[in-house]
């Protein structure tokens, strides 16, 4: 009994690795989300805590990736996606991010930058 426990522990452990989502289920642009340039990526709020929404704005509809980097510029996020051309509203959750200053950025399928921005998580 204390092996299956411990497989059990040790599964339930791994699988708490820092996996952030991100998903699109908003339509409406706030005007905090509002970019002016023709592509470009803007969080609401500089200041997180568990979730935060994102305008990730590209000019053709193409697959991009979202990257997050800590403040020693390690990537500890990272999701491929597609997106339309035009704004696409997505919402970042940070739960699984420790308290401290990190930079999104946003790249195209060519790896490069199309955007970038910084934020804290408190």
């Amino acid at each position: 009994m204390k092996k299956i426990f411990l497989v059990l522990l040790i599964f339930g452990l791994g699988g708490c690795i820092n996996d952030i989502e991100i998903e699109q289920p908003i339509t409406e642009i706030k005007k905090e989300l509002v970019i002016q340039n023709p592509v470009g990526i803007k969080l609401e709020t500089a200041f997180v805590t568990t979730e935060v929404a994102m305008n990730v704005k590209v000019d053709i509809t193409q697959q991009v990736t979202i990257k997050i980097f800590d403040i020693s510029n390690r990537v500890v996020s990272k999701e491929t996606m597609n997106v339309t051309a035009g704004d696409n509203i997505l919402k970042v959750y940070t739960t699984a991010l420790p308290s401290s200053a990190y930079r999104i950025a946003l790249f195209d399928i060519k790896g490069n930058q199309i955007g970038i921005t910084d934020f804290n998580k408190i």
